[in-house]
């Protein structure tokens, strides 16, 4: 994909009507809007981590409390490696944080915006 957008004269003739005459200004304005690549990589990182079934079911426990992996164990009916991956996602999203404490390890929500994210997502309405 080119990083410039190139339009031949007839698209900017309909875009000049469309735009109010203002076309590059506004195609200008419009590219300016994409996030870094930085906050790209971020959003997508989240929004995967939350694609899952599991994952969204681990975040709805924490959202009650802090949980070793063997209590998330319960919650999903899974073995021990597949909860530990599904953490992992949620952790390198930066979804969920994580104590040990002996040979325990302790998840919890890292930050609220993790549960505006996912009562936003709730309150929307499909179809």
């Amino acid at each position: 994909m080119s990083d410039s957008l190139s339009l031949d004269e007839e698209t900017y003739e309909t875009l000049d009507r469309l735009c109010c005459g203002e076309t590059e200004a506004h195609v200008e304005s419009l590219r300016g809007l994409q996030p870094d690549d930085g906050a790209a990589e971020t959003q997508q990182a989240v929004f995967k981590a939350l694609a899952n079934e599991d994952r969204l079911r681990l975040l709805a426990a924490l959202r009650e409390c802090e949980c070793c992996v063997c209590e998330l164990q319960v919650v999903l009916d899974a073995p021990q490696s597949t909860v530990a991956t599904h953490l992992r996602k949620l952790k390198d999203a930066g979804l969920i944080k994580s104590r040990k404490k002996g040979k325990w390890s302790y998840y919890r929500i890292a930050d609220t915006a993790a549960l505006e994210i996912l009562d936003l997502a709730a309150s929307m309405e499909t179809g």
